[in-house]
């Protein structure tokens, strides 16, 4: 498959996206809202000559957000543009830049040579970062048609989706070809897009920029206030974070287990999807004394869960915590980023399904700071353990913050060769 048959298929396709957001806004109906920009008609207003950085939904916003507020300070002169493809993502993307005058954002359009051609003719940016691998063919083609560098931040690339772009070499090679800078988490994923096409002078491996997450000063102080505002300074409290349907349920298993043997322990359940807090609250509902963070409603002795319902407030909820259970992983979606609560010191608790952190996760678990479960059973007997043994717990979570440590850097490296670009 070439561009122009990729292209025509994309056309054909449109009904189909049309479906899908039909029948995604019937769960969450902002998908309803903003179509235009999907199609880059109706964009906002916006200052041209910036730099403009894309991040597909929640979690690569947040992990955008250190890039975003190091080039605000280093190009003070220069105006932001954040693009997303997810009402979540957007929703994020305002609320961590609310104050910042220079960050504007709309929607990603569809990768319809058109529809990118007129977002870029509205943009005008001097430069595209996009973040870890959401490569569009069009897009690209069009930013190299119009002289914008591009570049890749945060790259991964696994084994099994290299083989996928593989398939379609003929697409491939000439996107990967047009990028001016691919900045790679490991020099295996460097080999492979160098394997697909990229130009070798144009990889570099400069590490994971989450490993560079920086703490609020007042986020642990907070968290430990609320704790003893509860009355639970002294209970267990684990946190089962970003997790997925079909997740829940073992999840649930898992502190019915846990409560059998810790009668006053405090679940945190943080379903990774807005459109689910209500089904999950529910289900929590009939077999816990349960309360939704979102209410404002304190926790009480009796209180047996607490449902983490509000957006952007992940870090906090971990920092509640002593213990961290990281969704998406008991299940076939990946997992998620296990550097937040190894970034509070806690000791971290995965399933095996790790591959969108595999290296990340393997450099934790060598270092004794995560441990992997399989099923319900074997995740209540972990915290179980965890809470009985406190001094390995305290091990695992010194552990973790030594791995962000002995990794952080990435950012600067990334900054650095972003501003090759733009000379």
């Amino acid at each position: 498959m070439n561009r122009t048959l990729y292209t025509l298929l994309f056309h054909l396709g449109l009904p189909l996206l049309a479906l899908r957001l039909y029948l995604r806004a019937r769960k969450a109906p902002a998908y309803a809202q903003r179509i235009g920009e999907r199609f880059a008609w109706r964009l906002p207003a916006m200052a041209q000559g910036g730099l403009w950085v894309h991040a597909v939904s929640v979690g690569e916003s947040i992990a955008a957000a250190p890039m975003v507020r190091a080039l605000l300070k280093a190009y003070p002169e220069l105006p932001i543009t954040l693009t997303c493809m997810t009402p979540t993502g957007s929703e994020r993307i305002q609320a961590m830049f609310a104050d910042e005058p220079r960050v504007q954002h709309c929607y990603l359009p569809y990768d319809l040579p058109w529809a990118m051609g007129r977002f870029l003719d509205h943009v005008r940016p001097r430069l595209g970062v996009i973040m870890e691998t959401e490569l569009w063919p069009n897009l690209i083609h069009q930013c190299a048609r119009r002289g914008i560098p591009v570049a890749l931040a945060n790259a991964r690339l696994s084994a099994r989706s290299a083989r996928g772009y593989a398939r379609f070499a003929r697409l491939t090679r000439p996107m990967l070809a047009e990028m001016d800078l691919i900045a790679v988490q490991t020099a295996t994923e460097a080999q492979r897009f160098r394997d697909l096409g990229a130009r070798p002078e144009c990889v570099q491996v400069t590490g994971s920029i989450k490993f560079d997450l920086k703490l609020d000063d007042h986020l642990v102080p907070r968290a430990r206030a609320l704790r003893e505002q509860w009355a639970a300074a002294q209970r267990p409290v684990w946190i089962a974070a970003s997790t997925h349907d079909g997740e829940d349920a073992l999840i649930v298993q898992a502190h019915q287990h846990v409560l059998q043997t810790n009668a006053d322990a405090l679940l945190i359940l943080v379903p990774r999807h807005p459109e689910r807090f209500a089904a999950v609250s529910a289900q929590c509902s009939e077999r816990f004394t349960c309360v939704r963070r979102s209410t404002g409603e304190p926790v009480q002795p009796q209180t047996q869960v607490l449902v983490g319902d509000t957006m952007g407030e992940l870090l906090f909820l971990y920092a509640l915590a002593d213990i961290a259970f990281v969704g998406g992983s008991l299940i076939p979606r990946g997992g998620h980023n296990p550097l937040e609560p190894a970034a509070l010191s806690l000791p971290v608790l995965m399933g095996p399904h790790v591959f969108n952190f595999l290296d990340i996760s393997a450099m934790l678990r060598d270092a004794g700071a995560m441990q992997q479960v399989d099923d319900a059973e074997a995740l209540a007997a972990a915290v179980c353990r965890l809470l009985e043994s406190p001094a390995d717990a305290q091990r695992m979570g010194e552990a973790g913050r030594a791995v962000m440590q002995a990794n952080q850097g990435a950012l600067q490296r990334l900054l650095d060769g972003l501003a090759g670009l733009l000379r």
